[in-house]
C-alpha cells in the first residue's frame, strides 16, 4: 500500500505514539543496511518495544478486570440496580481500552509484515519465510505475542463475559410492565469482536489467494467507531456472482479441443484456431471498460446484459457450422468477450461482502476461474456425439456452443429470480398459485411441485458451501 508511514501516523493513538513500530526509521534502515546483520538487531528491539508495551497494557486491563470482578461478586450478594448499571460503565470503559490496544496490535502487525516483504524485495529472496519459521515457532519467539495474540483472548473473553452477565442481572429486576425482551448484546462487545475478527483475518491464509484475484482490499484497519454496512450483502448475490465467473471460464476453454476442427470444416487452416480463441480475449478488454464504469450505478444489469450477450454469442457460434460461415464463428467468439463481466464480479465482492468474509469470497472468486478453466476442456471432451434436429447440426464442434447458451439462458433465469431481489422473491411465492392458476392454469399440485422445486435449488448450494467450502481453507497465524 502506497504512502503507509503517512498513512500511519495519522491513525495513532497519540497518547501511545512512542510505542508504536517507527516504519520510517525501519524503512530507512532496510534501504541503507540491506547487505548488514545489523537490521536484524533493530528488528529484534522493535517488536521487543512492542511487545513488552503490549504486556504492559495487558497486565493494566487484567488488574482492572480483577478489581471490576470484586465489585461484582460483591453486587451478587447485595445487589443495587444503580450500582450494577455503574459497573456495566467501567467495563464497557475496560472494553473501549481493549479496542484501543487490538488496534495498536493490528497496526504494528501490519507494518512488521510490511517491512518483511521489503527485505523479500531487496535480497530477492523468501526472507519471510525463513524469519517466521525460525522465529514464530521458538519458545522464547516475541513474534508469537504479535501475530497469535493469546493473552488478548482470554481479556476478550473476560470482558465479554461481564458485561452478559451483567445485562442478564440487570434485566432480570425489570418490572412486568417494562416492555420485556430478549437481551441484546452490547455495542462495545460487537466492537470487540469485530477487531478480533479483523485481527485474526489479516493473517489469514486466504490473503494469497486473494492477491491473485486482483481484489484491492484495504491494509490498514478501520477505526473503532466505523461499523461494516451489511445490507448490500447478498449471500445468493455473490453465489450468482462466482457462478458467472464459472460459466465464463467454462466458456473460454471449452472450445479449446474442436476450435482446428471448426475452423477446417468452414474451410478455413487449423492455425485460424487461434484467432477464434483469442477473439473472446481481445473483446473481453473492451468489455472490462463499460462493464466497469457500469457497476458504478448497478450490479443487476451488467449481469443480465452479459447473460444476455453470452447467449446470443453461443448460440452464433453453434449456428456458424449449419451457416458455413467463418464470420458468424468469429462474431459469436466476439460476443462471448463482450460478455465478460469479470470485472463486475470483482467488484461486488469489493463493494458488497463484508470484510470478515471478503477474504473468502475472494478466494471464492479464484476457485471458481480455476475450476472452469480445467471443466471447459473437460467437458468438449464428453461431448462427442453426432445428430440433427430439423436443420440443426449437433456434433462435436457445435455442441460446445449449444450447451453453453443454454447454460446461459438457465443463469439469466436464476438471475431474474435470486440477485437481491429479496422482496421480488416473497412476492413470487406469495402470488404463485394466483398468477399461474390465471395464467398457465395450473392445479394445486402443479404449483406445489414448482415451489418445492424452488426451495430445493437453494438447500444444496447453502448446505455445499455453509457446511464444506468453508471448511476447505485452514486459517494460518501468518
Amino acid at each position: 500500500m502506497v504512502a503507509f508511514g503517512k498513512r500511519l501516523k495519522e491513525r495513532q493513538i497519540q497518547e501511545w505514539q512512542e510505542y508504536y513500530i517507527n516504519y520510517k526509521l525501519m524503512k530507512k534502515k532496510v534501504k541503507q543496511y540491506a547487505h548488514q546483520i545489523e537490521v536484524g538487531a533493530l528488528d529484534r528491539r522493535q517488536i521487543e518495544k512492542i511487545v513488552l508495551f503490549l504486556l504492559e497494557q495487558q497486565g493494566l486491563l487484567a488488574s482492572k478486570l480483577t478489581k471490576l470482578r470484586e465489585q461484582h461478586d460483591a453486587l451478587e450478594e447485595h445487589p443495587q440496580i444503580s450500582k450494577i448499571t455503574e459497573l456495566r460503565e467501567t467495563y464497557r470503559g475496560v472494553g473501549y481500552d481493549l479496542l484501543k490496544l487490538l488496534y495498536f496490535v493490528e497496526m504494528n502487525a501490519i507494518g512488521l509484515r510490511k517491512i518483511l516483504k521489503k527485505f523479500d524485495k531487496r535480497f530477492r529472496y523468501r526472507f519471510t519465510d525463513y524469519y517466521v519459521k525460525t522465529r514464530a515457532n521458538h519458545p522464547y519467539s516475541q513474534l508469537q505475542q504479535v501475530f497469535k495474540h493469546v493473552g488478548l483472548g482470554a481479556v476478550v473473553g473476560a470482558v465479554s463475559r461481564n458485561l452478559h452477565e451483567l445485562q442478564d442481572r440487570q434485566g432480570s429486576y425489570l418490572s412486568i410492565y417494562d416492555s420485556p425482551s430478549l437481551p441484546l448484546q452490547d455495542p462495545v462487545v460487537d466492537s470487540i469482536k469485530a477487531a478480533v475478527d479483523r485481527l485474526t483475518h489479516s493473517t489469514n491464509f486466504l490473503n494469497f489467494m486473494a492477491q491473485h484475484a486482483l481484489i484491492m482490499q484495504e491494509e490498514l484497519p478501520a477505526p473503532v467507531e466505523q461499523h461494516i454496512d451489511e445490507e448490500k450483502y447478498h449471500f445468493l448475490s455473490l453465489l450468482l456472482n462466482l457462478a458467472n465467473t464459472f460459466l465464463y471460464m467454462v466458456n473460454t476453454y471449452i472450445i479449446v479441443p474442436t476450435a482446428d476442427n471448426y475452423s477446417m470444416s468452414l474451410g478455413a487452416a487449423a492455425t485460424v484456431c487461434g484467432i477464434v480463441i483469442g477473439a473472446m480475449a481481445v473483446a473481453q478488454v473492451f468489455s472490462s471498460v463499460y462493464f466497469s464504469a457500469w457497476s458504478n450505478r448497478s450490479y443487476f444489469r451488467p449481469l443480465i446484459f452479459s447473460s444476455i450477450v453470452l447467449f446470443v454469442g453461443n448460440t452464433m457460434y453453434a449456428l456458424a457450422y449449419d451457416l458455413n460461415s467463418l464470420i458468424v464463428l468469429l462474431l459469436g467468439r466476439l460476443f462471448c468477450g463482450f460478455g465478460s463481466a469479470r470485472a463486475v464480479n470483482r467488484r461486488y465482492i469489493s463493494d458488497c461482502v463484508p470484510l470478515k468474509i471478503r477474504m473468502q469470497a475472494s478466494a471464492g472468486f479464484v476457485s471458481a476461474s480455476a475450476l472452469g478453466m480445467a471443466c471447459g476442456p473437460a467437458l468438449a471432451g464428453i461431448l462427442q456425439t453426432n445428430f440433427k434436429i430439423y436443420k440443426l447440426t449437433f456434433n462435436a464442434v457445435t455442441l460446445p456452443g449449444w450447451v453453453m447458451a443454454v447454460a446461459w439462458l438457465v443463469y439469466l433465469v436464476q438471475l431474474l429470480i435470486y440477485f437481491m431481489l429479496k422482496y421480488a422473491m416473497e412476492i413470487l411465492l406469495s402470488e404463485s398459485s394466483v398468477v399461474t392458476t390465471y395464467y398457465f392454469s395450473w392445479s394445486t399440485s402443479t404449483v406445489a411441485i414448482f415451489l418445492a422445486c424452488l426451495g430445493l435449488t437453494v438447500l444444496p448450494v447453502n448446505i455445499v458451501v455453509g457446511s464444506y467450502i468453508s471448511n476447505m481453507f485452514e486459517d494460518r497465524y501468518f
